[in-house]
């Protein structure tokens, strides 16, 4: 079944109606896990979820992460945990969309990190043992840009 138009589209009542396949559902329902697993651990993919903000400082750097680390973890599995749980939902509330925002993205970095994506980077051949995840990467990146369109209509984003 081939669905058309926008695949996520504010609705008058302020909803956010989903036109997702059921094999998509079952793929969004199936990452955040994957992503979740990682958080906390010293995976490069995750990681990238909790960027330095002293690199040059390490002193300042452990006082940073004692002060937020915590608070970025919960906010990613939170985040994960949405989508995880709305991933078969036909609509989204707004913070319900707010999290699937946050937890595509984060999904993303991961991918991206492992993938080792670049801007300027060749897209893969068939055959390419990493060609599924980075469809998977960019299917991902389309999928977020339909909810910030959405979100955006909305005067949210």
């Amino acid at each position: 079944m081939r669905i058309r138009g926008p695949r996520i589209r504010r609705q008058r009542d302020g909803r956010y109606l989903l036109k997702l396949s059921e094999d998509e559902r079952k793929l969004l329902r199936s990452l955040p896990g994957q992503i979740t697993f990682g958080l906390g651990s010293s995976d490069p993919g995750t990681m990238r979820l909790f960027p330095p903000a002293y690199s040059s400082d390490p002193d300042a750097e452990a006082d940073y992460q004692d002060l937020v680390h915590q608070s970025l973890l919960e906010h990613h599995r939170d985040a994960l945990a949405v989508l995880e749980q709305t991933a078969s939902s036909q609509s989204l509330d707004e913070v319900e969309a707010q999290s699937w925002l946050v937890a595509l993205n984060d999904i993303r970095l991961v991918l991206g990190t492992r993938l080792d994506v670049k801007e300027d980077g060749d897209p893969l051949p068939a055959g390419h043992p990493n060609a599924g995840a980075m469809s998977l990467y960019h299917w991902l990146t389309w999928l977020q840009e339909q909810l910030v369109e959405a979100l955006a209509s909305a005067g949210t984003v």
